[in-house]
């Protein structure tokens, strides 16, 4: 059964982009997902109290695709495969994954996307142009 969300982009810290670019968080993440992923996360929130309830839901009922810390200085994470669509952009879609920290107090209605590009140039959009994604089970 395939969950559909939409979310509103949104800019955030920069972090994931130092955790992205570790060559051991690249390799877990291109054998997890079979491409290799850009090196930073796209943010997302759920755009509706709906959407921010199914997130929550998967994150809770689903366990992900766990991506394990080899470097004692970064968290464990989980991998939620997904297709992320742009409906303003022509229906564009791409493969993906929400990444989410396991830390404590990680924001629950932030989504951040990993893709094999730079989804903000790729799909032409800005902070508050809105994406679908649909995660699969």
């Amino acid at each position: 059964m395939r969950r559909s969300i939409q979310g509103v982009v949104f800019s955030d810290l920069g972090r994931a982009s130092a955790f992205m670019a570790l060559e051991w968080v690249q390799q877990a993440l291109q054998k997890s997902l079979e491409f290799k992923p850009y090196p930073a996360t796209l943010n997302l929130r759920p755009d509706s109290l709906k959407d921010k309830h199914l997130w929550r839901m998967i994150r809770n009922e689903f366990p992900g695709v766990p991506l394990f810390s080899v470097d004692g200085g970064y968290c464990d994470a989980r991998l939620y495969l997904l297709s992320v669509h742009n409906p303003s952009g022509g229906n564009q879609v791409s493969k993906g994954a929400a990444l989410v920290p396991d830390v404590a107090g990680y924001p629950e209605d932030k989504i951040e996307i990993v893709a094999p590009f730079r989804l903000k140039e790729a799909f032409s959009v800005e902070d508050g142009d809105r994406l679908v994604l649909e995660f699969d089970g």
